[in-house]
């Protein structure tokens, strides 16, 4: 019995240690956050954290980040470049010039020297924080928020990388508008380990057979939703009986022409006509904003996050 025993406990201890080494650890909040995508559960919404929080700290800086995970956000939004030498850097844009005080482009910068900038707050005045590598941020984040990695597709061998070394492949979102033949062929070998969320921009004539084409073919866990037609809601009314069970729909409320004039601005003055809109209406269980305090407030006075 004592033997037998021993053995059981030795087998789960293994069993623990390999999911925990692929980032699969179900006691940490990032797993968690990724069974509640796949598994398509709608009990809740879920926030997503705009290049982190840049009202409270430079955007794409790891005190955003850090800010983002204090106040309850589910997924943090950031955005990759990549230097003269080869490392994926957190920033938005190609150039230095708005969120740094460097000049010129990413491209002709090495990481040494990206070291030696500050980043800029939203008012354009240098701070103490500096440029953060992929790896750094994603060791921030680890096992406590799901990480959404913008303009990633153009990287993604050298993303998985940094992910295997930090093991945080299994919290990681990326996007991209490709066709599901396109995702396949070219990213097939991750999509067992990296969430893989197609963006359809309804306004567009080709809307309905990417999705169909996506449905058919590679069944995503989510589909970020965009449209910017405030008096038609036609299409996206259509799409929440159709992935209804399916999968999770994802609206973006940063700007009017995304969510159909259902956006961040709105929200200040009625947030159930923006942010309810969404959820009541267009079946949306994903949000990413600017203004992630905002909607985390609306969302726990309606029982919708904890």
């Amino acid at each position: 019995m004592r033997k037998f025993i021993a053995i059981l406990i030795l087998a789960c201890a293994a069993t623990l240690a390999s999911a925990q080494t692929l980032g699969q650890n179900p006691t940490n909040k990032a797993s968690m956050l990724r069974n509640k995508i796949l598994s398509g559960d709608k009990s809740s919404v879920i926030v997503v954290a705009h290049r982190g929080d840049w009202r409270y700290a430079p955007e794409n800086s790891i005190a955003a980040i850090e800010h983002s995970i204090a106040s309850g956000v589910d997924v943090v939004e950031l955005d990759l470049q990549l230097t003269k030498d080869s490392v994926l850097i957190i920033m938005h844009d190609t150039s230095l010039n708005r969120t740094t005080t460097g000049k010129g482009a990413v491209s002709a910068w090495t990481l040494d020297s990206i070291k030696t900038l500050k980043l800029k707050n939203g008012c354009n005045i240098k701070t103490k924080h500096t440029v953060p590598t992929l790896e750094e941020a994603m060791l921030a984040a680890k096992d406590k928020v799901l990480v959404n990695l913008d303009k990633a597709d153009r990287y993604f061998d050298l993303v998985v990388a940094v992910l295997e070394k930090t093991g945080t492949t299994h919290q990681v979102i990326m996007k991209g508008a490709k066709s599901a033949e396109d995702v396949k062929n070219l990213y097939g070998k991750y999509l067992d380990k990296i969430i893989y969320m197609p963006v359809v921009n309804l306004d567009k004539d080709n809307a309905t057979s990417l999705m169909d084409g996506y449905m058919a073919n590679l069944k995503p866990a989510a589909y970020e939703l965009t449209y910017g037609a405030v008096i038609d809601d036609r299409l996206p009314l259509k799409l929440k009986d159709d992935l209804n069970g399916k999968a999770l729909i994802w609206y973006n409320t940063l700007w009017d022409t995304l969510c159909g004039g259902h956006d961040d601005d709105l929200s200040l003055d009625d947030p159930h006509a923006a942010f309810g809109f969404l959820i009541d209406n267009l079946g949306a269980t994903i949000i990413q904003t600017d203004r992630a305090e905002h909607l985390l407030k609306y969302l726990r006075s309606r029982g919708l996050h904890d």
